[in-house]
């Protein structure tokens, strides 16, 4: 008989019951959507600051068929036949939205009411055209497109549209052309409460997934990717979809350090200590991204060892180190450091990752970074989601080659007033796996 240890796993809460089967048939994302009035509210409440923080006056995104903008789902053209144009004008405290629509798509366009005003392009006509005719007529301080940004959500407009729109545009209007990135920057990295309400469901459900795969371990018979197979056909059964790449989704990985990559058919032994780093996408829409640990008990032993306890336990201080640091106003870098301090005073290996980086719309999000990158030195803000690691590392056992093992215990946040709060309690103690007869 085969017993698990699930010790404390989590802050002041315990781990919820379930039944396997019940929870199998579960689709707890089951339904219609909650995006587009959530998107109408986004560009209602959220764009018009976004758009005064990046100081641009109009922000110009091109949409086609089958190769489309990264934004085009935020901002309503997703179903481009022929290309269409959306214009967003900031006017006083408020953002007025056109669409130039070829007309085959521009009466169901009405009819879906995202638009302040539609405009009908002949089919004949060039919507990017009619665009900038309507552009050369207006009051434009700048005019922000997706492009010139090494942001892949900022970056959408083609080259060949970017030479048919500057060529449209006047002189003096083409001399105004500004990167988008900042709008988007501001705009995307900033969640409403309906939002993260719906990333924190989503986050629970990941780490109680990761949990109930733990269970299924048996030490010498178990491998990294009987795991993933566990957690494959949780998000099959609950009709949820893959965080990021599937190939790589969830990463399992009881050895050496591997980095972002697939699970292995290697078998789970005593004395390893295994990762989970899994997410899911939920209404097509939102993304987790979360990392559970366990060690392996040898025989004879009722706790982890020495050492490894004091990885976990370094581990969780710098966790804890960079969650307090976490406030409006700071930057991610100052996050960074925070976790840092920590890990040079426990003894760990240096890592080369960041702390922490935004998540929601895709697992890496818009947003500051918490560490090593250019935006790490952008600063934290009220709704802002993020998943960040705890980490302490150390050299893998009998390695020939200083391969190291990593604890990278995941958590994701919401940013607010009064600091991060979590979307799911964290894991607080190591998980003990133990086999039995």
């Amino acid at each position: 008989m085969i017993r698990y240890s699930l010790l404390a796993l989590c802050t002041g809460v315990a781990l919820p019951s379930f039944s396997p089967l019940v929870q199998s048939a579960d689709k707890p994302f089951d339904g219609p959507s909650p995006w587009m009035d959530i998107r109408q509210q986004r560009m209602q409440t959220l764009l018009p600051s976004a758009m005064s923080r990046a100081k641009v006056s109009h922000w110009l995104i091109v949409c086609r068929e089958n190769d489309n903008d990264p934004i085009a789902a935020h901002v309503g053209c997703e179903n481009a036949g022929g290309t269409a144009v959306v214009v967003f004008s900031k006017q006083a405290e408020r953002v007025n939205s056109r669409m130039f629509s070829p007309v085959s798509e521009s009466t169901a366009v009405k009819e879906l009411g995202i638009f302040d005003e539609v405009i009908d392009v002949e089919r004949t006509d060039s919507a990017i055209e009619v665009a900038a005719d309507w552009l050369n007529q207006q009051e434009v301080s700048a005019l922000a497109i997706n492009s010139f940004s090494g942001n892949p959500q900022a970056d959408g407009l083609s080259h060949s549209q970017y030479l048919a729109l500057k060529e449209t545009l006047a002189p003096k209007m083409a001399t105004r052309l500004t990167a988008a990135e900042p709008v988007i920057y501001e705009w995307l990295s900033r969640k409403l409460p309906s939002e993260v309400d719906i990333m924190a469901k989503a986050a629970t459900i990941t780490s109680n997934w990761q949990y109930e795969a733990y269970q299924t371990v048996i030490p010498g018979k178990t491998t990294d990717k009987d795991i993933a197979d566990f957690l494959k056909k949780r998000i099959a059964d609950a009709g949820v979809q893959d965080g990021w790449a599937p190939d790589q989704n969830p990463a399992v990985n009881s050895g050496p350090d591997r980095g972002h990559s697939h699970p292995t058919d290697r078998i789970i032994q005593p004395g390893d200590v295994i990762q989970i780093d899994f997410g899911i996408r939920v209404f097509d829409r939102w993304v987790t991204d979360i990392q559970r640990f366990a060690y392996v008990l040898k025989p004879g032993e009722t706790k982890a060892p020495a050492n490894i306890q004091h990885a976990w336990d370094s581990a969780i201080a710098g966790s804890r180190a960079a969650f307090e640091a976490m406030q409006p106003g700071v930057t991610g870098n100052h996050v960074h450091e925070a976790q840092r301090v920590v890990m040079e005073r426990e003894g760990s290996l240096p890592v080369m990752w960041s702390t922490g980086h935004p998540v929601g719309y895709v697992a890496h999000d818009t947003g500051p970074n918490l560490g090593v990158r250019s935006t790490s030195s952008k600063y934290l803000d009220d709704g802002m989601t993020f998943a960040f690691d705890g980490f302490y590392s150390w050299y893998y056992p009998g390695s020939n080659e200083q391969q190291t093992k990593t604890i990278s215990v995941e958590e994701m946040v919401v940013i607010t007033e009064d600091g991060a709060r979590y979307l799911t309690p964290p894991q607080s103690e190591l998980i003990l796996i133990s086999t039995e007869e």
